[in-house]
């Protein structure tokens, strides 16, 4: 029986506090394999980059390459923070000092050609004859790609061609899929041909896989906590794989490689020079409060209503972490204050539906929230802050504060008005407000993020040399 090893990491999201545990973990399992001339496959299954992090920040992601390069990393495909968090030039050159393959089928330019650094399948030749074939997927955000220049196929369809391309000469088929594993489960149902998919982008940790019919499903969690393996055993002569067996090592108790160590101390002194590039100039502190009104999230409000041109706006203070102190304000300190790779929209919604999202918002169950995921990279979600509404509230016998009365623009709220309403992506996407992820028309603003809009807004209100 001819081994092949695969060593699967997915959704770091650029937490490289876990890298150098990686690093070591993975260099040693390499040197095993070399010692006893065996196969092996290190392959990241995409959202290795978020913007969350000031050394991704700075070099928009190519940090990460460098990462993945210098740990010998065999193949890639991109997630959705890869994807769409990234304008649409640092997309196109995030990987050209890649050293590895970037496989992925579903993307296009936006006149129907593939990108240059993308491949839609790669082939691994085993020593004993046998042909594997890496196919890549990412997840279908087709509005937001193509508010970035790029086009999006769906991952099914695509699918379809590239296994129809492969399957004569492969022996095998391995999916790196970001999409998820409730799709996982469907791609093992609708494409019994490939034979493990590599799952990512909800998160999902599978410690011993799933098996779904004749497909193996697996999952390493998210931000490095753990690595996938499987191991694969094949009869050359039969050319088909006779072991299968998924598991995942926990990398927490992993010496780290010193190495590594010592280049991420290096990588982030080097991008303390462009982030400390000044924005502005404030000429008193912003003062900032989670649970009630306060001068810096009034602003970031005016600064959405403005940007997105909306007749009002509303966006929870949790969005910003720390007020903003005297004095010049630089690139990094809107980073480490408004970190999210959240964008700026605007939806268009009844009085009466902005009164139903309102009512939710001023519950404590949801001031106090405490969110992970859908961009958000702070702490609790805070007060729901308006700009160009105003709106009373009574706390009453059953403990609750209720809404008494709306105002927008000065009048009532007109419950029949279609109003537009400058917020957040994170809204649209998911369930905190059903109300406004469920609105028919919504504009999106990219590739600015929030702390964009707070550095325009800064600029506006500041000294002019700034």
């Amino acid at each position: 029986m001819d081994k092949l090893h695969i060593y699967h990491v997915n959704d770091l999201h650029s937490h490289f506090e876990n890298w150098p545990k990686i690093a070591g973990f993975l260099n040693r399992k390499k040197y095993e394999h070399n010692r006893s001339g065996e196969q092996y496959l290190l392959l990241d299954i995409g959202d290795h980059v978020d913007r969350f992090h000031p050394m991704t920040e700075a070099t928009l992601g190519k940090f990460n390459i460098e990462c993945l390069n210098k740990l010998q990393f065999d193949g890639a495909t991109i997630g959705n923070n890869e994807g769409i968090t990234l304008p649409h030039e640092a997309l196109d050159t995030l990987y050209e000092e890649a050293e590895f393959p970037v496989i992925l089928s579903n993307l296009y330019k936006k006149n129907g050609t593939r990108p240059e650094w993308v491949r839609p399948y790669e082939y691994v030749e085993l020593e004993n004859g046998m042909t594997i074939a890496l196919l890549g997927v990412t997840v279908f955000y087709q509005t937001f790609y193509d508010l970035l220049g790029w086009k999006l196929k769906d991952p099914f369809e695509s699918l379809k061609e590239t296994i129809s391309e492969v399957r004569e000469k492969a022996d095998y088929i391995i999916l790196l899929s970001h999409l998820g594993i409730t799709d996982d489960e469907v791609i093992a149902e609708q494409f019994p041909e490939i034979n493990l998919v590599l799952g990512s982008h909800t998160h999902h940790l599978l410690e011993e896989g799933k098996r779904v019919n004749e497909t193996l499903l697996c999952g390493a969690g998210k931000y490095g906590t753990h690595v996938g393996y499987v191991e694969l055993g094949f009869d050359s002569v039969k050319k088909k794989a006779v072991k299968e067996k998924a598991s995942v090592y926990s990398i927490e108790k992993e010496p780290e490689c010193e190495k590594t160590v010592k280049e991420l101390a290096i990588a982030q002194a080097g991008v303390k020079e462009k982030l400390s590039q000044p924005v502005a100039f404030v000429k008193e502190e912003l003062e900032l409060d989670w649970f009630n009104d306060s001068p810096f999230g009034s602003l970031l409000a005016q600064a959405l209503r403005e940007w997105c041109d909306g007749e009002v706006s509303m966006v929870n203070a949790g969005m910003l972490l720390e007020p903003l102190p005297e004095g010049e304000v630089t690139i990094g300190d809107l980073h480490r204050i408004c970190p999210h790779p959240i964008n700026p929209c605007k939806v268009y919604l009844k009085g009466e539906v902005i009164k139903e999202v309102i009512s939710q918002a001023v519950t404590r169950e949801m001031e106090e929230l405490k969110l992970k995921g859908l961009g958000f990279r702070g702490k609790i979600m805070g007060k729901m802050i308006f700009d160009g509404i105003e709106v009373s509230t009574k706390t009453l016998e059953d403990g609750k504060r209720h809404v008494t009365s709306i105002h927008a623009g000065g009048e009532l709220l007109d419950l029949e008005k279609t109003y537009t309403v400058a917020t957040v992506d994170m809204y649209t996407l998911g369930p905190l407000y059903p109300e406004i992820s469920h609105a028919e028309k919504k504009i999106f603003y990219m590739p600015e993020f929030l702390r964009d809009l707070l550095a325009w807004k800064l600029k506006k209100i500041a000294s002019p040399e700034y």
